[in-house]
């Protein structure tokens, strides 16, 4: 069984920074990729980043390119978002996603398995 949790989130000013974490337990698969989406109030989840396992590859959306980096220690079963610059859209609750599908996707229906979320609250 794959569980998730996410940490990090809080309130920050524009222009701050945060770093979330994903720690993930049960993954035993040797590919997979992990994911980071949001969802703001009233909003359809959207993608943030994705980091495959395999090859390392990562992907962005274009909101956060040049702000956000995804990394991951593997020894530690953990997957990060560091977002800097943050602006009051990025308010939203942040999820981390495993899929193990293969390959790396920026579609959340393809992902087996989601934390919890963790609110990220930007003010201006």
């Amino acid at each position: 069984q794959v569980q998730l949790v996410e940490s990090g989130g809080g309130l920050v000013q524009a222009g701050g920074s945060l770093r979330l974490s994903c720690a993930a337990a049960g993954l035993t698969f040797s590919s997979y990729t992990m994911g980071w989406f949001r969802q703001a109030p009233g909003k359809e989840r959207e993608f943030v980043a994705a980091i495959s396992r395999s090859s390392g590859i990562t992907r962005y959306a274009d909101s956060v390119k040049g702000r956000f980096t995804i990394s991951s220690d593997y020894a530690k079963n953990t997957v990060y978002l560091q977002m800097n610059s943050l602006k009051p859209e990025d308010t939203a609750v942040y999820y981390c996603a495993a899929d193990f599908g293969g390959g790396i996707t920026t579609y959340g229906n393809a992902y087996d398995y989601w934390g919890q979320g963790t609110q990220v609250t930007v003010s201006s």
